[in-house]
């Protein structure tokens, strides 16, 4: 072999030496990136959070809790039920790292009792009391002085302990039909879920619930607006940190999460209202925004 031919032989191993040596940086390099984008989109990997719902939002709910788990890695123990069951399980239990209850009126007494940071206060959608009716409505009913009509089997909330019960009590105050109709309540439901289902089964001529209520059964439910002078408050949706939490930074981002666009997108696609200025449809304009209203007594 030559010298030269000596020279090009060296000089092709150390450029195959240094295209090996380059492979492997790069390899080595990709395999770092792929790590660090991984623990990206699932930074809170084998964390846990523990929430507390109230059921007046439970189908988008579910799914947002399951997005949440699939986009960051989390773990997350979701209880459904009436918001005041849940208020009272959560202070019972001294835990709770979210409350996020149907209405305003007990995120206002989780604030009072030092339950939860005020300062975390979320807003993630509205809710407009109405009336609903199985779909076929058997009984015609086309409005609230309907439910006063002997022979109407009608049902509400618990109000003492569930938010679409208590707003139920004030439509019927607020339109001067509370003692006519209540002869007719055949039941107290315990949660906004079995009041959406005892009309979806046809079990009573109808409830005073929340307008989404269709959206949960659209085959089964069928929803009548009040007059929008008949609407007493815009109810909301309120979620926040509970005093307790264990994972402050987790709650934050779950918080942070509801009311991102891809949020926001699970709660329209159930028909939920996310602006004010979408329930300000069926009221007066100067209809209250959420607030506190006392049960009377005897309810």
């Amino acid at each position: 072999m030559s010298k030269i031919e000596n020279r090009l032989a060296r000089r092709t191993s150390i450029v195959t030496a240094l295209a090996m040596i380059l492979t492997a940086v790069t390899v080595g390099c990709n395999s770092n990136e792929l790590v660090t984008n991984n623990e990206i989109a699932r930074p809170f990997e084998g964390r846990k959070l523990t929430l507390f719902v109230g059921s007046a939002s439970q189908p988008p709910t579910e799914l947002a809790a399951k997005a949440f788990e699939d986009k960051t890695g989390a773990k997350l123990e979701v209880h459904f039920g009436g918001s005041g069951e849940m208020l009272s399980k959560m202070k019972l239990a001294e835990t709770g790292d979210i409350f996020f209850p149907g209405s305003s009126d007990y995120i206002e007494i989780a604030k009072r009792e030092g339950l939860i940071d005020p300062a975390s206060e979320t807003i993630v959608a509205y809710l407009v009391p109405a009336i609903n009716v199985p779909i076929d409505n058997p009984k015609g009913i086309e409005r609230l002085e309907d439910l006063a009509k002997p022979g109407m089997r009608v049902a509400i909330a618990r109000p003492d302990t569930v938010c679409v019960g208590l707003y139920a009590v004030e439509v019927l105050e607020k339109a001067g039909l509370a003692g006519k109709v209540r002869p007719n309540i055949a039941t107290n439901t315990e949660s906004c879920a079995k009041t959406a289902q005892i009309v979806a089964m046809g079990q009573i001529d109808a409830v005073i619930g929340w307008e989404v209520f269709e959206s949960w059964e659209p085959t089964k439910i069928k929803t009548i607006y009040l007059p929008k002078e008949l609407v007493p408050r815009i109810g909301f949706l309120p979620a926040a940190i509970g005093a307790n939490c264990a994972d402050r930074e987790l709650a934050q981002a779950f918080l942070d999460f509801l009311v991102s666009p891809e949020g926001q997108a699970i709660y329209r696609k159930w028909n939920y209202l996310t602006t004010v200025e979408e329930a300000r449809k069926h009221t007066m304009p100067d209809t209250p925004v959420g607030g506190e209203w006392p049960l009377p007594a005897g309810w």
